[in-house]
């Protein structure tokens, strides 16, 4: 808060003292990421949602330039600049704020004077990633109920014959030479495979309703990873960064295996061949997550965030925008199903997953309801 603004309050009878712990309470109840910056460019303020913005403390972020924040040429600095010279607040929408340590970042940014003298300025940010990664949640969804018709499609026209091309080469073996014999072995293998295909699509049309009981996610993990360090992640160091104080979440436990497993084991599958390969298992508590249940007014709190980090090459630009979207892989032979079912899976827990990816830095991080009172379903916004 600037000097002016205090000096002002403080001759209406209300000491500074009282200013500023009034203030702070009423910025750190704003809903979205508020920074304070001095005449010198430096953070004088920054409430909770801006230290959860920015994933540090207030007090690391305190008397630090503010170009430690943002990236290398930023617009946020012109408009800073601009806010000094007119007076006026000024508006931006879809800002890129991404930096190595917050990953990827979008906003929209309000820069508006702090005090009469105008050196001061007040940033005000609006992320507008979230509402994008929600539209993109609905979107996976039904591509999801697509693969599910064709799944149950395939299962009852495909299955019945491929049993009967597999019974007839079985018999032509018993009567053929060893060369043909060769071939009917294809034949039984290849019709093998081609029925585990479709198994592993069935999983997508398995409608029955979730029983939801509380779950212990670190018990969860810490199973996972035992599974991933005693086979496909031998030489994979793990780091474990878990809140012990959260409570459980609702869902089902072998279906959770499921989706953190296939997370972990693409997450080896990244780092083949990179040395000082890591991999990053954290819990945390995230304020102010709601998703609207579908056909009503109804929110659902996700206030539980679980992230599997890795610090691979990242993913390609090319499929980003459609990683989770069925037959999308870049594995020489991938289904790319796998991320598909974590997305169903995932979302039948009435929760949500996000990627965020860049070179030695990608996160997959999904969000579920915390098991009890914390979790409301039938809140109204």
């Amino acid at each position: 808060m600037s000097e002016s603004l205090k000096s002002r309050t403080a001759v209406r009878g209300i000491g500074s003292e009282q200013v500023n712990s009034t203030a702070e309470m009423i910025l750190d109840a704003i809903p979205a990421p508020v920074i304070v910056v001095d005449e010198a460019d430096r953070i004088s303020y920054i409430n909770a949602q801006a230290q959860q913005f920015f994933q540090s403390s207030a007090h690391m972020l305190l008397n630090q330039p503010l170009v430690k924040l943002v990236p290398f040429g930023s617009p946020v600095l012109a408009m800073i600049t601009q806010v000094r010279r007119d007076g006026a607040a000024v508006w931006e929408y879809e800002v890129n704020l991404s930096t190595p340590h917050t990953g990827e970042r979008i906003a929209d940014v309000q820069v508006a004077p702090a005090g009469d003298d105008g050196d001061a300025v007040l940033l005000v940010l609006r992320e507008t990633s979230i509402a994008r990664k929600m539209d993109q949640q609905l979107t996976h969804r039904g591509a999801v109920r697509s693969v599910i018709g064709m799944a149950s499609m395939l299962a009852h026209e495909i299955k019945n014959p491929l049993s009967g091309i597999r019974g007839a080469a079985q018999l032509v073996e018993q009567n053929a030479n060893e060369a043909d014999k060769a071939l009917t072995r294809l034949i039984c293998d290849e019709t093998d495979r081609i029925c585990a295909l479709v198994d592993r699509m069935e999983a997508f049309s398995d409608q029955r309703p979730l029983q939801p009981m509380p779950v212990n996610i670190h018990r969860v993990l810490e199973h996972v990873r035992r599974i991933a360090q005693a086979g496909f992640a031998k030489n994979i160091r793990f780091i474990e960064e878990y809140d012990p104080s959260l409570p459980e979440v609702l869902g089902d436990r072998d279906q959770l295996i499921q989706v953190f497993l296939n997370l972990v084991k693409n997450a080896a599958e990244a780092l083949d061949g990179v040395a000082g390969g890591e991999i990053t298992l954290s819990t945390a508590y995230r304020h102010g997550v709601r998703l609207a249940l579908p056909g009503g007014s109804a929110r659902v709190a996700l206030p539980f965030e679980v992230c599997v980090r890795d610090n691979g090459p990242g993913i390609s630009e090319d499929i980003r925008a459609h990683l989770f979207d069925p037959f999308i892989t870049t594995k020489l032979n991938g289904t790319g199903l796998g991320l598909s079912l974590v997305a169903k899976i995932i979302g039948d827990h009435g929760g949500m997953i996000e990627c965020d990816t860049q070179p030695r830095r990608t996160i997959f991080r999904t969000l579920l309801p915390i098991h009890g009172r914390t979790n409301q379903r039938s809140q109204k916004p």
